[in-house]
């Protein structure tokens, strides 16, 4: 039995590769549930048309010309509270990840993910639900699984905590040390405790967790 107008979820693209853009917009507008709206290069293009304010769920690339993927999330959580909002790329980092998810995104799908599944993962979204690709998932759940930074002896100290968050926003050694009024080399011997703490190996790493484990603000990594 087909849905009528009224139930159709209304959807719009946003990726910047014309052959996966049209890929699936073929594919959704196959399903007698689904209607894609229209398909943009960028954010910019999506933000400017109509169609935004008329649609359930957004299906949105990371990696876009101009405004990130992950900007254009904290966008139209700002702008549409309702919107749903699906992430669709080909990075699997924990970065990515808990970026995306941080910004507002309900879901985050590999770009290898099939017509089903992609279908699905629509329909799950605007029932309420979270869809995942199962390694993103796998992700997700480990990090509930870690070693928490704050376990008994592994707290870290309110001035790695300050280094950390000035990792997140990239600044050299040398900047840090001037920020926070340490020599490059105290700079550094924190950090290494910071590693040893998080159970990391690399900068990355450490904003990455420190970000998951919400001992810093995901912003400051912009």
């Amino acid at each position: 039995m087909e849905n009528s107008v009224q139930e159709l979820i209304k959807i719009v693209i946003v990726e910047d590769n014309k052959y996966m853009r049209e890929g699936w917009t073929t594919i959704l507008d196959f399903a007698p549930d689904l209607l894609v709206l229209n398909a943009f290069e960028s954010c910019e293009e999506a933000f400017d048309s109509d169609e935004i304010s008329k649609a359930n769920v957004v299906l949105m690339d990371i990696e876009l010309p101009g405004m990130s993927g992950i900007e254009g999330v904290k966008y139209l959580q700002k702008e549409y509270p309702e919107l749903i909002i699906i992430m669709a790329s080909v990075f699997d980092d924990n970065k990515n990840v808990f970026d995306a998810l941080c910004a507002g995104a309900v879901g985050y799908l590999m770009k290898k993910v099939s017509p089903e599944e992609l279908k699905k993962a629509i329909r799950d979204a605007y029932e309420g639900g979270s869809p995942m690709t199962p390694n993103i998932a796998r992700k997700v759940i480990k990090t509930f699984h870690q070693p928490a930074a704050n376990d008994e002896g592994e707290q870290l100290k309110e001035r790695e905590l300050e280094i950390l968050a000035e990792l997140a926003k990239g600044k050299s050694y040398a900047a840090i040390g001037e920020e926070v009024y340490l020599s490059v080399d105290g700079v550094r011997y924190h950090i290494r405790n910071i590693y040893r703490k998080l159970h990391v190996n690399s900068r990355s790493e450490a904003v990455s967790k420190g970000i998951s484990q919400r001992l810093i603000n995901p912003d400051l990594s912009e």
